[in-house]
Order: structure tokens, then C-alpha cells, then sequence
């Protein structure tokens, strides 16, 4: 039988914007068995989250930065001003939308810590990370090459992100094909995937949604279909989900709520973890 530190563990984090903050309980808990996976997933904010973990980062590091950037609205409100265009004609060069579009690779300058690798190859841990290829009509799963550049396009949700160009390909967010990486950690021993997709948040169910509400309530529905298919063939040794669903996707405000809504992840964690060790 295999122990604890005997078994290789995959760790798959999934997209859903503020939702995503959530991952840093699994991560601390993880920290506090004293277990590090032997390989890391992530699509959209999991790729953000991922990347820091991989980069060598704790957890309790990687949520002391999170509520260091974004739990003062001022400096958050600041920081997005600087992403604003420069000139009057960028507003609308590629059509009206890019007036609110953001660059994607411009926020993880200005929000991820300087401690982030600059490659895949100065991780400390393997990670992939998932993006869409627009064109390509495809997954693509990045594992080399510039790490942020690789984020931006894992994250580029288009109504609030102007599309990547990587190598060559325009990419936007992962979530489009693969919400839930757990199918990159194969040939793991344990596979722990977490899902902060949900969908949309509701009230009393009557709600018409705003246009945006709409669009990325629209786009958590097709992403739970996504995850619903993928987990009929290949579903992890655990799959956690963790009690996010009130939070809106774009309430990064709300990281400490956030937050302490996802702490008792950690323990059903090392819960379904020492029932999985001990039966093995």
C-alpha cells in the first residue's frame, strides 16, 4: 500500500473567475498534510492560482497576496486605470466592444506577484495550462514557453478580455473547451480535481439578468455541460466543489468572503484524502 508521500497526486484547478479564490483552501490544506502535487492543471483564474502554486509558492502565501492586491478597492480601481487605452482611437480600434475589453497580459503584469516564473521551465512543479485556440476551433495545453504570456491566454474570456496572440494562434479563455483539466493528469496516483464553475448566481430564480450577467451566466451553463460530459468517462479520485455559487463571477471585491465561504474544503480534503490513503 501506498503512502501519502509514496502516492503522486494531480492537481486540477478549474475556471470561474472570483469563484477560483477558492482553490487556495485546497492548496493550504495540501500545505498542512505536508503533501505537494507531483503534477499541476489549470484553466483560466486555475491557471493563475496553478502557476503560483508551481512557481514554488505556499498556499497561505498565494492568499496573502490575493488579499494584498485586491482587498483595497482603492488600489484595485487604481491599478485597472492603468490598463484604460492610452490614445482615444485604441478605445475603438477593432470595434466598439474594445472599449470595455481588457488586456489580458497587461492585469497579470499589474496583479501576480513578482515572484511568479517568468518560464515553464523555472517551475518547481509541471503544469499545463489550457486556452482555446479562436481560429483552431481546439484545445490547446501549453507547457512551455513564456508562463504569463501563457496565462493571459488561458484567461481571455472575450467580453472582458481582448484575445491572445500566442505563438502565432489567437487564443482566448480555456473555459470554452476544457473548464476542468483533470483529463492532462493521467498516470497520476490520485487525481484531485476542484470545480468553482458553478452557474449563475440566483436570487429568487425570476431575476431577468443583465446583458453581462447573461453572457457569463451563459458560459458557466456551458461550461457545467462541458465538465458533466468529461466526468462520465474520466472522473477523479476527488472532485471537490466547494460553496461558491452566491459569488458572481467579477467579485474579485469579494475575496475574503470568498474565501471564507471555501475554508471547510479543507477539511472534506483531507477527509476524502486519508479515506482514499487508507483504503488503497
Amino acid at each position: 500500500m501506498k503512502t501519502a508521500r509514496q502516492s503522486t497526486i494531480g492537481l486540477a484547478l478549474g475556471a470561474g473567475g472570483a469563484r477560483g479564490f477558492a482553490h487556495i483552501s485546497v492548496l493550504e490544506a495540501l500545505d498542512e498534510l505536508g503533501l505537494r502535487p507531483a503534477r499541476i492543471s489549470g484553466t483560466s483564474i486555475g491557471a493563475i492560482i496553478g502557476a503560483g502554486y508551481a512557481s514554488g509558492l505556499a498556499g497561505r502565501e498565494i492568499r496573502a497576496h490575493v488579499l494584498e492586491v485586491l482587498g483595497d478597492r482603492g488600489r484595485v480601481l487604481a491599478k485597472l486605470m492603468q490598463l484604460r487605452p492610452r490614445r482615444f482611437k485604441e478605445w475603438f480600434a477593432r470595434g466598439v466592444l474594445n472599449a470595455v475589453q481588457l488586456d489580458a497580459e497587461r492585469i497579470i503584469d499589474l496583479f501576480v506577484p513578482d515572484s511568479l516564473a517568468q518560464d515553464f521551465g523555472d517551475l518547481s512543479t509541471p503544469l499545463s495550462i489550457i486556452a482555446t485556440d479562436f481560429y483552431g476551433w481546439s484545445e490547446c495545453e501549453m507547457t512551455e514557453g513564456p508562463l504569463r504570456a501563457a496565462i493571459a491566454a488561458s484567461i481571455a474570456f472575450p467580453p472582458l478580455f481582448t484575445p491572445v496572440i500566442h505563438k502565432g494562434r489567437v487564443m482566448v479563455d480555456g473555459g470554452m473547451v476544457n473548464p476542468l483539466p483533470a483529463d492532462k493528469l493521467a498516470g497520476s496516483d490520485i487525481v484531485i480535481a476542484v470545480d468553482v464553475v458553478s452557474g449563475p448566481a440566483q436570487r429568487d430564480g425570476r431575476e431577468i439578468p443583465t446583458p453581462m450577467n447573461a453572457i457569463f451566466g451563459a458560459a458557466q451553463i456551458l461550461m457545467q455541460s462541458i465538465i458533466s460530459e468529461k466526468l462520465r468517462s474520466d472522473r477523479p479520485d476527488i472532485l471537490l466543489r466547494p460553496d461558491v455559487n452566491e459569488f458572481r463571477v467579477l467579485d474579485f471585491l469579494k475575496v475574503r468572503a470568498i474565501l471564507k465561504a471555501a475554508d471547510p474544503t479543507k477539511e472534506e480534503l483531507k477527509r476524502r484524502l486519508e479515506l482514499i490513503l487508507n483504503t488503497s
